[in-house]
C-alpha cells in the first residue's frame, strides 16, 4: 500500500512538472506596446473558404462586418481590387469613417484590367471624401505581368479621368530601379516585406527604414507611402527569416512605434488572413494578418503577446494522457524500484507532451483535407514512435531498478536421489561441414547424463560426401547416436525434427535440441533437466553462445549484438514467464509437445512458435542466462543478414497466426504479461519498419520541396520524434543496458550498436515482407562461408547504398540552396543525416567484414584459447 501511495505521488508529481513546464514555455512576452491607433492596413475581404479563382465571394454584409471590426482600430484601409463586389467597399469605409486607398488588380488578362480601370476611375469621381488615393496594379513590374510602358498608360489614363492622387505599388528596388515609373505617379507606393528578403527578424525593422531611407533619399521631391510593411505569425521559414507571432507581434510593434516618431505614413499588411495565398505565397502566405481568418485578434497590440493561446488546453490533455500512461504502465510493475518510476514518468511526460506539441501546431494553422489527412498521419506515425519509446524507456526502468524475484534461474545440482528422466536430443542437419559436426558430435559424446539418446536428422543433403561422413562418425561414436538420411523430405528443419519425434524412444520425457554447429558443455544437462520435476515447466532455455567472435572485428561486433538479447531481454521476459524460445540450447517436456502438436512446418521460425503455443497451452518456462554451448557465428555480411530476415520474418508469421492470443480479452490464453512482452519484444521491429516509411517520405516530401522550395513546408517538427528523437534514444538506451547487464567493454558495446544498426533496413524488410506476403522458404545460415570480393558485398547491401546515396543528395541540395539556411532547414537535414546513419552503419560494417585481420590466429588470447 504504501509503494502505490509513493508511485501515485511521484506520478501526479510529475504531472505538476509537466504542466509548469508547458506554462514557462508559453510565458507572456512583454514588448513594446503600441497604444495608438493604427494609420492604415490593406483590406481583401475574402473569407477562409474562398479563392481568387472561385465564383463565390464575400458579402456586401461581410465587408460591412470586418470595417466595423477595423473602425476604431486603424485609420484606413487599402483594397486591392475593384471586382466581384469590392467597388462597394467606398461607401462601406465612409459610414464607418475609414479613409481608403482603392486598387485596381493588374495582370496579363486585359479584359479584366479593363474592367479594373473602369471600376477604379468611376469610384474615383465619387464624391465620396474617404476616398484619398488610387493605386493602378500592385506589384506590376516584380511579377512582369504587363510591359512597364502599358503600366504607364494605364496609370496616365487614370490620372487624365480622375482628381485623385495615383500611382502603382512596388517593392522599395523595383522603384529604385525605374526612375521613369517614378516620373508618372505622384507618390511612391512602396512594399517593405523583409520577411521576403530573408532578413532576421531581430534586425527586420532597421532593414526596412534603411530601404526607406534610401529610396527617400533618391526621390526626395516625391512623397512616399509604405502600402505594405508586416511580418507573417506562421509558415515556412524564409532563409533567416522566421514566421511566428512572436516574430510578427515584435516587428509590428517596433514599427509601429518607430514610424509614428518618424511619422511615416503607412499600411500593415494585412488585416485578415488569408489562406487563399497559400498557393501563391507558399505557407506563410496564408498568416500576415493582425487578426485571423475568423476575425479574431490574434493578441492584444498593448498587452502581452500569447504564442500558443490555447497552450492550457494543450498542456491539460498531455497531462492527463501522461497520467493514465504511468498509471497503466506503473501500477502493474510491483518490482519496479522508484528511480525506474522515475525515469519512466519523465520519458512518457516528455513523449506524451511532444506529440501534442506537434498537433498544436497543426491545428493552429489553415488546413486543407490533403493538409489534414497528412498531419493525420504524421501524428499516428508519431504515436507509434512513441509507444516504441514508452515500451523501451520501461525496458531500462525495469533492467537497471529491477528487484530480484523468484523467477530469477540458476543452474542446478541434481541431488544423489534424483531420476534422470530419459532426454531425447535432436541434432537437425542440411548440408554442413562433416568436420563441423563431428566437433559437435564429439562433445555430445561426452556429456554427463546416463539417461541420453543422439538423433541425427540430416534434411536433404544431396551430396554423399557431405552426409555419409556424418554417419559414419555416428557409427563410430556408439548406440547412443542414430543417423537418419531423409532424402525430398518437406517441412525443412521443422519436418525433420518432426520425424526425429517420431523416431524418438518411447520412455524418452525430455527433447533437446541444438544446432549443428554447436559444441555443448558436459554438464547442461544435468544442470537444466531438474527444472522439469516440476510439471508446470513446459521448456527450459540456454542462451545461444558463440565460440568463434576473436576472428575478426566483424565477428566480435557480432557477437556482442547477439549477446545484448540473451543478457538483457530474454533475462527481463524470464521475470514474466515470456521468454522467446530458440531452436538451439532448448529442451521441451515431451508429452508438452505432443500435446500442443510437434513442430509448425508452415513457420521459418518454428522453435519461437512452439514457445507461444506452449505459453497458450498454460505452461511454464525456465531460462538460465549461463552458457553451457557455443556455436558459429555468420561468417559474412550476407549471413549475418539472412539470419536476421528469417528471424523477424518468422516473428511475423508468428503474429498472423496467433494474433487473437494478443488482443486484451478473457479468451486469450496468454497472461496480460505474456502479450505484453511478447509485442513489446517484437516492436523494435516496427520501429525499423516505421523509420523505412519514415524515410521513404522524407524522401519523397525532399524532392518535392527542392521541386518548389517556395510554396512548400517543411514538416521538420512532426519528422523530430520519430527519426532524431526515437534514433538518439535508442542510442541511448543501447548503450545504457549493456553497461548494466553485459559484461563488455564501452568499445565493444558500439561495436555492437553498429552492427545493429547495419541491419535495420534488413529488418525493416522483414517486418514488411512477413506483415504481407506468405510461403517464404527456410533460410539456412552457412557455416565457414567464403567471403566474396568488395563488389559482392556491396551488391547484398545495394538497397542501403541506394537509398543512402539518395539521402546524401537531399543532404547537398538542401546544405547549397540558400533559402534553407534556417532552423526548419537545419532541422531537416538533420532528420536526413540521422536517416542515413543505419544506411552507413550498413557499408561501415560490411567493409569491417571483408577486411583483412592478420595475425588474427597468430594473436588468440587466453580467453579465446579457453573458449576452444
Amino acid at each position: 500500500m504504501k509503494r502505490k501511495i509513493a508511485i501515485f505521488f511521484v506520478v501526479a508529481l510529475l504531472v505538476v512538472v509537466n504542466f509548469s513546464i508547458w506554462s514557462y514555455i508559453n510565458n507572456p512576452l512583454q514588448l513594446q506596446p503600441w497604444t495608438k491607433t493604427t494609420m492604415g492596413v490593406t483590406y481583401d475581404p475574402l473569407r477562409k473558404q474562398d479563392t481568387q479563382t472561385s465564383n463565390t465571394f464575400p458579402s456586401e454584409a461581410d465587408m460591412d462586418r470586418d470595417l466595423a471590426l477595423l473602425a476604431n482600430k486603424v485609420h484606413a484601409v487599402r483594397t486591392y481590387s475593384m471586382l466581384k463586389g469590392q467597388h462597394k467597399i467606398p461607401d462601406l469605409a465612409l459610414k464607418h469613417n475609414l479613409n481608403v486607398t482603392l486598387g485596381a488588380w493588374i495582370d496579363g488578362n486585359l479584359e479584366k484590367n479593363r474592367q479594373e480601370i473602369e471600376a477604379l476611375i468611376a469610384a474615383g469621381r465619387q464624391n465620396n471624401p474617404k476616398i484619398i488615393r488610387l493605386m493602378v496594379g500592385n506589384e506590376v513590374i516584380l511579377r512582369d505581368d504587363i510591359p512597364k510602358a502599358a503600366l504607364i498608360e494605364y496609370i496616365r489614363e487614370v490620372k487624365k479621368r480622375s482628381w485623385r492622387p495615383v500611382s502603382t505599388a512596388e517593392t522599395w528596388d523595383v522603384w529604385l530601379k525605374n526612375p521613369d515609373l517614378v516620373a508618372e505617379v505622384d507618390f511612391i507606393a512602396m512594399h517593405l516585406l523583409p520577411y521576403w528578403e530573408g532578413i532576421p527578424a531581430d534586425e527586420a525593422v532597421d532593414y526596412a527604414l534603411s530601404r526607406f531611407h534610401e529610396v527617400q533619399e533618391a526621390y526626395p521631391n516625391k512623397p512616399i507611402i509604405i502600402t505594405e510593411v508586416g511580418w507573417p505569425s506562421d509558415g515556412q521559414p524564409y532563409k533567416h527569416a522566421t514566421a511566428s507571432i512572436s516574430n510578427q507581434a515584435k516587428f509590428l510593434r517596433e514599427f509601429l512605434n518607430r514610424a509614428d516618431a518618424e511619422k511615416i505614413t503607412y499600411y500593415i499588411v494585412e488585416a485578415f488572413d488569408q489562406p487563399w495565398k497559400k498557393s501563391i505565397e507558399g505557407s506563410s502566405g496564408a498568416y500576415w494578418g493582425i487578426f485571423n481568418a475568423d476575425r479574431q485578434p490574434k493578441y492584444p497590440m498593448d498587452g502581452d503577446v500569447m504564442t500558443l493561446p490555447t497552450w492550457k488546453n494543450w498542456a491539460v490533455a498531455a497531462a492527463g494522457i501522461s497520467f493514465v500512461l504511468m498509471a497503466v504502465f506503473l501500477f502493474s510493475r510491483s518490482t519496479l524500484k522508484l528511480p525506474g518510476v522515475v525515469f519512466f514518468g519523465i520519458c512518457a511526460n516528455l513523449a506524451v507532451s511532444v506529440i501534442f506539441w506537434s498537433a498544436s501546431i497543426g491545428a493552429q494553422q489553415y488546413q486543407t483535407n490533403i493538409g489534414i489527412l497528412f498531419w493525420g498521419l504524421m501524428i499516428l506515425m508519431q504515436i507509434m514512435a512513441v509507444v516504441i519509446l514508452l515500451i523501451e524507456s520501461l525496458e531500462i526502468a525495469e533492467v537497471v531498478w529491477h528487484r530480484k524475484s523468484a523467477r530469477t534461474f540458476t543452474p542446478l545440482q541434481p541431488t544423489p536421489e534424483f531420476k534422470y528422466p530419459k532426454v531425447s536430443l535432436h541434432l537437425p542437419i542440411h548440408n554442413e561441414p562433416p568436420l563441423m559436426v563431428r566437433k559437435t558430435l564429439e562433445a555430445l559424446a561426452v556429456v554427463d547424463y546416463p539417461n541420453l539418446e543422439v538423433l541425427v536428422m540430416d534434411n536433404n543433403t544431396k551430396d554423399p560426401d557431405v552426409w555419409q561422413p556424418v554417419q559414419a562418425d555416428c557409427e563410430r561414436l556408439g548406440p547412443m547416436f542414430r543417423f537418419f538420411h531423409l532424402e525430398n523430405w518437406p517441412g525443412f528443419k521443422a519436418g525433420a525434427i518432426n520425424h526425429a519425434l517420431e523416431q524418438t524412444a518411447p520412455d524418452a520425457e525430455i527433447i533437446a535440441v541444438i544446432d549443428s554447429d554447436y559444441v555443448l558443455s558436459p554438464d547442461w544437462l544435468k544442470c537444466m533437466v531438474p527444472y522439469f520435476d516440476n510439471e508446470n515447466v513446459g521448456f527450459v532455455q540456454s542462451p545461444q553462445d558463440y565460440r568463434d567472435r576473436h576472428q575478426s572485428t566483424f565477428k566480435s561486433f557480432c557477437y556482442w549484438e547477439y549477446a545484448g538479447f540473451f543478457n538483457i531481454g530474454m533475462v527481463q521476459r524470464n521475470e514474466y514467464n515470456a521468454i522467446i524460445q530458440h531452436g538451439t540450447m532448448t529442451m521441451i517436456r515431451k508429452s508438452a509437445l505432443l500435446e500442443v502438436g510437434n513442430w509448425a512446418e508452415w513457420c521459418i521460425c518454428e522453435d519461437s512458435e512452439l514457445g507461444l503455443r506452449l505459453y497458450e497451452a498454460g505452461y511454464d518456462s525456465v531460462y538460465v542466462k549461463d552458457s553451457f554451448g557455443r556455436g558459429l557465428m555468420p561468417d559474412t555480411m550476407s549471413g549475418y543478414m539472412t539470419q536476421r530476415f528469417r528471424w523477424v520474418y518468422g516473428a511475423m508469421q508468428i503474429i498472423k497466426g496467433h494474433w487473437r492470443s494478443f488482443i486484451p480479452s478473457k479468451k486469450s490464453p496468454l497472461t496480460s504479461a505474456q502479450r505484453y512482452y511478447f509485442i513489446a519484444g517484437w516492436l523494435p521491429w516496427f520501429s525499423d519498419a516505421l523509420a523505412l516509411l519514415f524515410t521513404t517520405a522524407s524522401l519523397i516530401l525532399t524532392a518535392i520541396i527542392l521541386t518548389d522550395p517556395i510554396h512548400s513546408e517543411l514538416p521538420a517538427n512532426v519528422f523530430l520524434m520519430p527519426t532524431v528523437g526515437l534514433f538518439s534514444f535508442k542510442i541511448l538506451r543501447g548503450l545504457w543496458l549493456y553497461q548494466a547487464r553485459v559484461p563488455c567493454s564501452v568499445w565493444q558495446s558500439l561495436g555492437a550498436a553498429l552492427s545493429g544498426l547495419a541491419l535495420t533496413h534488413t529488418v525493416a524488410r522483414g517486418t514488411i515482407q512477413g506483415l504481407f506476403t506468405s510461403g517464404k522458404p527456410f533460410m539456412r545460415t552457412p557455416k565457414y562461408e567464403k567471403q566474396g570480393p568488395l563488389f559482392t558485398g556491396l551488391i547484398t547491401i545495394r538497397q542501403e547504398l541506394f537509398l543512402l546515396l539518395l539521402l546524401a543528395a537531399g543532404i547537398a541540395a538542401f546544405c547549397s540552396i540558400e533559402h534553407f539556411d534556417n532552423l526548419s532547414g537545419h532541422l531537416w537535414i538533420a532528420v536526413l543525416s540521422v536517416q542515413a546513419v543505419p544506411y552507413i552503419a550498413a557499408l561501415v560494417t560490411l567493409l569491417i567484414s571483408i577486411a583483412p585481420n592478420y595475425g588474427s590466429k597468430a594473436k588468440l588470447g587466453a580467453e579465446e584459447l579457453d573458449d576452444e
